[in-house]
């Protein structure tokens, strides 16, 4: 995975990035989801870097990224936290703007990379995500049962984590297999890669409190409530619902006027596969992504 990639450790104020960098061109940071790594992109990063400069890290807290100890502070975890890591990491790799595509929990770090640090982010992608604002002010029975994960992960530790320590394994597989519809999709190599990370007990304690961070990331975005981003915008979400019954809008919510709402140049469209976009239709993914960042 990743030939002609190099692998690098970025040290940041709070922590350290680990990331993989290829290609040439205009820079693009892609921001990975939940319950992954950096490796979710293995199959687009490859042919983006044929005309960018590609950035993958892993988001502080998962893969071989750091896991600082939190204390139970929600600061160490918030989107706010995760952003200024990206920043840092384009910065000191010598970038002063980029496009951000995220994925999942990707799409959340990016977003807030956008509101923060507007001029930083020349566009922003998201792949199958509803903005949390949006999701946690209209939650009902559906997003509710969808999303059954975040709400176990957000109960106070160690509950959650002794929970899904004693069965991480199963835990995880079970999320991939409810959350693929294109069978195959992931590969094994990149499986063992997910395996290896995910049964990491730091990185089990650290993704918990990701989701606990929630409670603080929904104060930021009130703080910004109404806050439009200037940079185009492009929103590609999963259509296959089979095995995900109220996956990101429960039914209630429109995705693309969901974000019309907090960015003022929107477009996209919806794929044919399950959550994992990257990995389960990287073609049309690809596709979409290109003519997208050409017209920006």
């Amino acid at each position: 995975m990743f030939e002609g990639f190099t692998n690098e450790l970025i040290t940041t104020k709070t922590t350290s990035i680990n990331l993989v960098r290829g290609g040439k061109g205009d820079p693009v940071l892609l921001l990975h989801g939940y319950p992954q790594t950096h490796v979710e992109w293995h199959k687009v990063a490859p042919i983006l870097a044929e005309n960018y400069t590609v950035i993958a890290p892993d988001l502080r807290g998962y893969g071989d990224s750091g896991k600082p100890p939190s204390h139970n502070d929600l600061s160490t975890y918030c989107k706010r936290a995760s952003a200024q890591d990206q920043v840092e990491v384009m910065t000191n790799l010598g970038f002063d703007s980029y496009h951000v595509v995220g994925h999942d929990r990707g799409v959340r770090v990016a977003h807030r990379m956008a509101l923060d640090y507007p001029k930083k982010v020349r566009s922003l992608t998201s792949l199958d995500v509803v903005a949390s604002q949006a999701a946690f002010e209209n939650m009902n029975s559906n997003l509710a049962f969808a999303w059954f994960h975040w709400h176990l992960m957000r109960q106070p530790a160690p509950f959650p984590e002794t929970l899904i320590g004693n069965s991480a394994k199963t835990y995880l597989d079970f999320l991939l297999e409810r959350w693929t519809a294109v069978e195959g999709a992931i590969t094994d190599e990149a499986y063992s890669e997910y395996l290896r990370s995910f049964t990491n007990p730091e990185t089990i304690r650290a993704s918990c409190m990701d989701y606990r961070s929630i409670e603080l990331d929904l104060i930021h975005d009130d703080m910004d409530r109404g806050t439009k981003l200037d940079c185009p915008m492009l929103v590609l979400w999963a259509s296959n619902m089979r095995k995900r019954p109220g996956w990101q809008t429960g039914g209630a919510l429109d995705m693309l006027d969901t974000w019309r709402e907090r960015a003022h140049n929107v477009r996209g469209h919806s794929v044919d596969c399950g959550h994992f976009l990257p990995e389960e239709a990287p073609k049309e993914t690809t596709e979409a992504i290109l003519k997208f960042l050409k017209d920006c």
